[in-house]
């Protein structure tokens, strides 16, 4: 890395001995993408929302650059007019929260999140709007940063890089249309710098959890961005707070119970997907599929060496911890709703066929997870 690995550990471990509750909308937010700002896209939007062309291509963080807005892009978004304001709300499912737009399609939403996350520092990495996916690159929250003699210094002398956090943040963007309106999904992944071993002379980025909180307080700033007033997306952020109790998911049989109908394990589901790092490249509600791969090389580095980033989330690794190597090949996450409200998931090849006990068990364990 071109910072000093030692400066962003011990910051990061000051960082978590200092953390606290925040109140809503309250979280310090300075990010700054490692990548370069593409160049403006069009933002033409095809009303079809379900034609799947996703492209994805990964990075680790490399140089710190800051990532303005592409101009462009802004003058073209001011923000929308919002019908009526409480048709916009913040709803939550265990540690996953989302909004509900009611009176825009998601064609309309498109550019304005666009412009929402490129005006809040990041770059936009991928984007596919037939079928409301969005990533973002890699960029971090300068914002920890304490705003000290030193910091100012290396800043002056054009070494202010050196000065890091040791996290980084990326974001993937999901929109759905439903009879009530456009649901709106923010699922954060995040990564740290650590020491790779004893001797403190090398390091490696591993995965960090991800953190519900900071999806809900960016949340809160779009509703912000959508005309909503600062008080009543705090409100409804607020709500949302409150801790919930755990939910009981079990894994019966090779299927993951699910004590929700099929609308909210639905919501659940996709959201929980997000979260563990695979692409959603179809899906059929009326089936209750969701066609998904593998985020293949987000993180990895150029050894396999089975410690990077991505091994760290990759959940097809057996019960005794042998990696089971992905394939190119798709997989289907089957919904079922049941007699008495309930839902069952299952994963199957993508005709529908079994896979290994090995391999459902790795998988249905870390969609428990994110679940709760």
């Amino acid at each position: 890395m071109k910072h000093s690995a030692s400066v962003a550990i011990l910051l990061a471990t000051g960082m978590m001995a200092a953390c606290s509750t925040p109140q809503p909308l309250s979280k310090p937010l300075d990010y700054q993408s490692d990548a370069p700002k593409a160049t403006a896209n069009s933002l033409e939007v095809p009303p079809d929302l379900t034609t799947p062309q996703i492209q994805n291509k990964y990075n680790l963080p490399g140089g710190v650059t800051t990532a303005s807005a592409d101009p462009a892009v802004a003058a073209a978004t001011s923000p929308i007019a919002i019908n009526q304001l409480d048709k916009v709300r913040m709803e939550r499912a265990g540690t996953q929260r989302w909004l509900l737009v009611g009176d825009k399609k998601a064609a309309e939403l498109w550019p304005v999140l666009k412009a929402f996350w490129q005006e809040n520092g990041f770059v936009i990495k991928t984007e596919d709007p037939s079928v409301g996916i969005m990533e973002t690159d890699w960029a971090e929250n300068r914002a920890k940063l304490p705003n000290d003699g030193l910091r100012k210094l290396l800043e002056t002398v054009g070494l202010g890089s050196v000065y890091s956090t040791g996290e980084r943040d990326k974001f993937r963007i999901r929109l759905e249309n439903t009879p009530q309106g456009t649901e709106v999904y923010f699922s954060h992944r995040g990564m740290e710098e650590v020491y790779a071993d004893n001797s403190k002379t090398n390091t490696i980025w591993q995965a960090r959890p991800t953190d519900p909180n900071l999806e809900a307080e960016l949340l809160g700033r779009f509703m912000i961005r959508l005309g909503m007033t600062e008080e009543k997306a705090k409100a409804q952020v607020q709500q949302t707070l409150a801790k919930p109790a755990k939910p009981q998911d079990p894994i019966v049989d090779g299927q993951l119970q699910l004590a929700d109908g099929f609308d909210r394990a639905w919501r659940r589901v996709g959201l929980a997907l997000d979260r563990v790092g695979l692409i959603v490249t179809d899906r059929d509600r009326s089936q209750g599929l969701y066609y998904v791969k593998p985020a293949k090389g987000e993180t990895d580095s150029k050894e396999d060496s089975g410690s990077g980033f991505w091994s760290s989330l990759a959940f097809w690794k057996s019960g005794d911890g042998k990696a089971v190597k992905p394939t190119e090949q798709e997989y289907r996450i089957k919904l079922l709703e049941q007699t008495g409200g309930s839902t069952t998931l299952q994963i199957q090849d993508k005709q529908g066929k079994p896979l290994s006990d090995d391999f459902v068990k790795a998988a249905l364990g870390k969609l428990q997870t994110e679940l709760q």
